[in-house]
Formats: structure tokens, C-alpha cells, sequence
């Protein structure tokens, strides 16, 4: 029963239940017209903070599945090159693209044949090491995306 009441408290943490924001729909919720503005004294703009959450998530679920996965270099593999996205589709591809990588990795936190403690045979961590540090950047990024929504929505 303790391992499945913590795959269930993980789940929760990775779709922001609880204390923090819903993800996907916190997310949705960020005005396409707006993701590519920054007002003065902000470090990233919503694109930026959407595909660095998006390359640092895929990045993560990743080294959690596959030996063969190479990380991008970093930091400048974790951001995007430009500070608004290219068009209305890519912003939607983003946060497609986000989401699915979120179900992957509640699929795995969530699988009973994954031992949450096991060493990834490839790394130092555990699958529940890289689950909490999945949760955790998202919710400091979704923090700043939310604030920037409202400081672009209030001007």
C-alpha cells in the first residue's frame, strides 16, 4: 500500500495538484499573443520559459529510460534560440509535445514493475530522484509563467 500511495502522491506532484498550479491547464491558460513579450525587469519571455520546461522535461524522462539518450549541451541545448516562438503552431506543438512527455512520465511513476528506488543502470539517480526534480523545475518555471501572464495581462 506505501508504494502505491506514493506513485499516487508523485502523479500529484507532477500535474501540480495540491500546493502548486495545475500544470497543462496553467500552461493553456498563457495567451499565444503574449509568448514571445517580456516586460522590463523579467529574465525570459512565456516561449522561453514554455520550451525550456518542454527540453528539460523530454531531457529527464529520457536519461530515466533510455542508456542511449545524450542531453542537450548545456545550458544553451535547454533554451530556445529565439524569444518568441515562430508562429501560432509551434506554440501549440510545444505545449502538445510538453504534455506528452508529462503522461510518459506519470506512465512510469505510475508502472508497479518500475522500482521507484532502483539505480538507473545508466546513471546515479533513481526514477524517483528524477521524478521530484521533474516536479520541482516545473513548478519554479510555472511560477514565472504565471507571474509573467499577469504582469503582460495587467499592463
Amino acid at each position: 500500500m506505501k508504494d502505491e500511495q506514493l506513485r499516487h502522491e508523485l502523479v500529484d506532484l507532477l500535474e501540480g495538484r495540491g500546493a502548486h498550479a495545475e500544470v497543462v491547464p496553467a500552461l493553456a491558460a498563457f495567451p499565444v499573443k503574449l509568448a514571445g513579450e517580456k516586460p522590463e525587469g523579467a529574465p525570459h519571455t512565456g516561449w522561453e520559459l514554455v520550451e525550456h520546461m518542454r527540453i528539460a522535461q523530454h531531457d529527464i524522462l529520457e536519461f530515466a529510460k533510455d542508456a542511449r539518450f545524450e542531453s542537450p549541451p548545456w545550458p544553451a541545448g535547454y533554451w530556445p534560440k529565439t524569444p518568441a516562438p515562430p508562429d501560432a503552431k509551434a506554440w501549440g506543438r510545444a505545449l502538445a509535445s510538453f504534455e506528452q512527455d508529462l503522461r510518459a512520465m506519470i506512465e512510469r511513476v505510475s508502472d508497479p514493475e518500475i522500482d521507484l528506488f532502483a539505480s538507473i543502470p545508466h546513471g546515479e539517480a533513481t526514477l524517483l530522484h528524477e521524478a521530484l526534480i521533474l516536479a520541482d523545475h516545473n513548478a519554479y518555471h510555472l511560477g514565472q509563467l504565471v507571474m509573467l501572464r499577469r504582469q503582460l495581462e495587467g499592463r
